[in-house]
């Protein structure tokens, strides 16, 4: 399995930005991908989940009403509108295959991208 970002880039505050994230050898229909985030000298944290088989959705309580996750088959794709400084981060993609009690943390899952930077400029 490989995940692949793209849309990262430099923006200003308030702007929007679209991430996508493509996967060679998994099915976004069947497992849950998600969007993690890491700032310079913070860890990493959970922004998105989706698992469209089950129809649920997670999303950070900072990222609430700014950012949306949906995704089809091989693509995930975040779209982030509103955005702010402490947006700032390099972005993951990442998939879970194996079934947890625990959602959308870092630990579950399986599979992650190499990344891509969203710099929010003030």
């Amino acid at each position: 399995v490989k995940l692949v970002e793209s849309g990262g880039g430099l923006v200003q505050a308030g702007g929007s930005l679209r991430l996508s994230c493509e996967a060679a050898g998994l099915d976004f229909d069947e497992y849950t991908a998600g969007w993690f985030r890491q700032a310079p000298g913070k860890e990493r944290e959970g922004v998105s989940c989706v698992t469209k088989l089950k129809g649920r959705t997670y999303y950070a309580d900072s990222v609430k009403g700014r950012f949306t996750i949906s995704s089809d088959n091989a693509n995930v794709y975040l779209q982030m509108n509103s955005l702010k400084s402490e947006d700032t981060a390099v972005y993951y993609c990442a998939a879970q295959t194996r079934p947890t009690h625990t959602y959308c943390a870092g630990w579950t899952m399986d599979y992650w991208g190499e990344g891509t930077l969203v710099t929010v400029s003030s």
